[in-house]
């Protein structure tokens, strides 16, 4: 038996973010990160929404990138003691995912964070509070999934974790907030969707359910990305509807080791993670390519790109992605990206090993072993093609 799950409510579309003012409750934690949604004037947005319908606010600032452990918990603490029904969470992938972990430890005060990374084996929520995610980057799509990524610091590992249980309750889609994103944003969080298109039309737990969605997905990512890039506003609206779709789909697909890659390096050589994937991505395609053929090049007839066998059109749809990030100036290697030949190298059993117990290597659709992983991980650097 599989599972399919998503939102029960998504709000999308010009000024949804007044939909808040419909929640039922007494009181709400918004939580949010830097200060983009404040200066642009979204968050007193929020706030005023929440008042609207009769709630008490209390406002959880400053998520850093990348959230650690420390923060999930003195958030959680935060929200214990404040003993909010609903939690809203708003901003790029960090704020919300942290948000996610927040609502763990806020209902299961005694629960772990070792216990909390065991993929899918989190006790039920809602016994406290119901969660709202509002994205305000185009790529994650953690305001419809059923993941979080929180990255112990101490020992350089970004865990995901996996549990619908942590499926946010409503999602907002409002195209005002993707307007903000500087264009190097834009660029890290367009390919970290493709990517979640790509690997989750090839997954393991994929089904007729997510294959249109990651589809559809690729498809308006390859027509709207550069545009959006360079500044588009319909572009822009168009992509964040884009990157919801993809992650619709790999929320329920999964994903692969394209996103293992990247959690086990983000924490190592500080690679923001669309950026990481955007590197990963032409890579592992050609070392899945063995097992996944026929749906790679599915893709990329779906993408009309030229071709007339599996082989050939998956080689142009490795092409497209090397021509995506030349386009946005995203480097191609990690070498290029400025990490060293002597930091990779003292580095490379770690991640790879670390990369092989990611949450997302299991669903990859082609078996890896640490060998394998150390291989891959050594073309990314030097720029040579994944041929075994």
């Amino acid at each position: 038996m599989s599972r399919f799950t998503l939102p029960r409510d998504v709000y999308f579309g010009e000024n949804s973010l007044e939909s808040l003012k419909t929640l039922k409750g007494k009181k709400a934690v918004v939580v949010v990160g830097g200060g983009s949604m404040k200066k642009f004037g979204f968050l007193s947005k929020v706030e005023s929404y929440l008042k609207e319908a009769g709630m008490e606010v209390k406002l959880l600032e400053g998520i850093q990138p990348d959230p650690s452990v420390e923060s999930v918990m003195e958030g959680a603490k935060i929200m214990r003691d404040f003993q909010p029904d609903w939690i809203v969470a708003m901003g790029g992938g960090s704020p919300i995912d942290a948000a996610k972990a927040m609502w763990i430890f806020y209902e299961y005060p005694d629960f772990t964070f070792e216990q909390a990374v065991v993929p899918f084996g989190l006790p039920e929520l809602r016994q406290k509070a119901k969660f709202v995610a509002i994205s305000s980057t185009s790529g994650t799509g953690t305001e419809v999934t059923a993941f979080s990524v929180i990255t112990d610091y101490k020992a350089k590992i970004k865990y995901p974790l996996a549990d619908f249980n942590i499926t946010p309750d409503i999602a907002i889609i409002d195209p005002a907030l993707a307007q903000t994103m500087p264009p190097k944003l834009v660029s890290y969080t367009g390919m970290d969707a493709i990517t979640h298109g790509i690997e989750a039309y090839v997954a393991t737990a994929r089904s007729h359910f997510s294959d249109p969605l990651a589809i559809k997905a690729i498809v308006m990512i390859k027509e709207y990305l550069v545009r959006s890039f360079n500044g588009d506003e319909e572009a822009r609206s168009e992509m964040h509807i884009a990157q919801c779709l993809a992650g619709m789909a790999f929320s329920n697909a999964l994903l692969g080791i394209v996103h293992s890659m990247a959690h086990k390096t983000g924490a190592v050589f500080h690679i923001p993670h669309g950026c990481a994937n955007a590197i990963y991505l032409p890579y592992v395609i050609q070392f899945n390519r063995k097992t996944s053929e026929a749906r790679f090049a599915d893709i990329a007839r779906a993408l009309g790109l030229p071709g007339n066998t599996n082989g050939i059109l998956t080689d142009s749809l490795i092409a497209m992605i090397r021509d995506l990030n030349n386009t946005m100036n995203i480097p191609l290697t990690l070498k290029d990206y400025g990490i060293t030949e002597k930091d990779f190298n003292e580095n490379l059993d770690l991640i790879s090993k670390n990369a092989l117990t990611d949450a997302c290597t299991g669903s990859n659709p082609r078996p890896i072993d640490f060998d394998q992983m150390k291989k891959v991980f050594q073309c990314t650097f030097t720029g040579e093609d994944v041929t075994f």
